[in-house]
C-alpha cells in the first residue's frame, strides 16, 4: 500500500500539471478582436466610399458635436445631392443615441455636416448612416469607442 505522503505528492503533481496546461491554453489563445474602428470604408453594398471625422477634432463624452461625412462613388467622384439619415447607439447596451442627429449642410466636394451627435457614456457606440443619392442607396456603420 502506498504511503499517504506519496499519494499527496502525486495529487499535488497532477494539480500542478493541470494548472500548467490551463495557463498555456489561456496565454496562447488568440485575443478577441474588438470592433472595427476604421473611419473610412466602403458602404455595405459597395455603392459609396464613406469617411467620417469629428468636425472639431476631439470627441468629448456628454457634449454635442458635429461630424463631417465624405461620400464618394466607387470611382472616387464626390457624391452630391445625397440624403443622409443618421442613427446608431450602443450595441452592448441595446439602446440608441441620446439625441437625434441630422445632416444639416452640404459643404461641397461630397462633404456633409451631421449635427447633434452626443455620446452620453463610455463604451462601444455605433454611428449608422442611411444614404440615398442619384448614384444609389446604401448604408454604412461606424464603430466608435469612448
Amino acid at each position: 500500500m502506498a504511503s499517504p505522503w506519496r499519494m499527496i505528492g502525486g495529487a499535488v503533481g497532477l494539480v500542478a500539471l493541470a494548472v500548467g496546461v490551463l495557463a498555456v491554453v489561456y496565454l496562447t489563445a488568440p485575443a478577441t478582436p474588438g470592433p472595427d474602428l476604421a473611419r473610412s470604408k466602403a458602404s455595405a453594398k459597395g455603392v459609396f466610399t464613406v469617411a467620417i471625422a469629428p468636425e472639431m477634432g476631439d470627441i468629448r463624452q456628454g457634449e454635442l458635436h458635429s461630424w463631417l461625412v465624405t461620400l464618394k462613388t466607387r470611382k472616387g467622384a464626390p457624391v452630391e445631392d445625397a440624403k443622409i439619415i443618421v442613427g446608431g447607439g450602443m450595441p452592448e447596451h441595446a439602446h440608441g443615441l441620446p439625441t437625434s442627429p441630422e445632416a444639416t449642410a452640404y459643404l461641397g466636394g461630397g462633404r456633409y455636416r451631421i449635427e447633434g451627435v452626443k455620446f452620453s457614456m463610455s463604451g462601444w457606440w455605433q454611428l449608422k448612416l442611411g444614404i440615398s443619392s442619384p448614384v444609389g442607396a446604401d448604408q454604412a456603420t461606424f464603430n466608435l469607442v469612448m
